[in-house]
């Protein structure tokens, strides 16, 4: 029996690379109920202005919006940006309270993507970037994207 792994991403937060430099990432599976399986896997996921936190040992991601599924039951759950509860290894936790104790680091969702049929969150450890960071990082893409153009026009010739 082959294992399935379908990779698909779900859901994708492009802000984030953006907005923090992230330095370590940790794979989290995700604590659904079974109308959000359903509704993640049709793509109807938001993680956008998502955040994850630390209490009491357990990690919880906050704002990460779930529709809720159109042929639901009763078990629809009534709050699409509910706190949902992250399943990490307790050395990783342990690791994760450490590293966010200090000044600036916080805990980014960056996708969502299923492997082997289980829903999986990717989280980075990122620090914030101040807005000269951010414009120092587009000069460099675009110097980049210029030495491609370059290139490709050079091989035209």
């Amino acid at each position: 029996m082959g294992k399935k792994t379908d990779g698909k991403v779900l859901a994708q937060n492009k802000k984030a690379s953006h907005d923090y430099f992230i330095e370590d990432t940790y794979e989290a599976g995700m604590v659904l109920t079974g109308t959000e399986i359903k509704s993640l896997r049709l793509g109807k996921a938001n993680i956008g202005d998502a955040f994850a936190t630390i209490r009491n040992g357990e990690v919880f991601v906050h704002n990460m919006h779930i529709s809720p599924f159109e042929q639901g039951n009763r078990f629809n759950p009534g709050d699409p940006t509910r706190a949902r509860k992250l399943l990490l290894h307790k050395e990783q936790i342990s690791k994760l309270i450490g590293l966010t104790k200090q000044e600036g680091y916080t805990l980014v969702p960056l996708k969502i993507y299923v492997r082997n049929g289980y829903a999986k969150l990717l989280i980075g450890l990122g620090r914030g970037k101040k807005n000269y960071d951010k414009r120092e990082s587009a000069a460099k893409r675009d110097a980049q994207r210029e030495i491609q153009r370059a290139l490709r026009e050079k091989q035209k010739y």
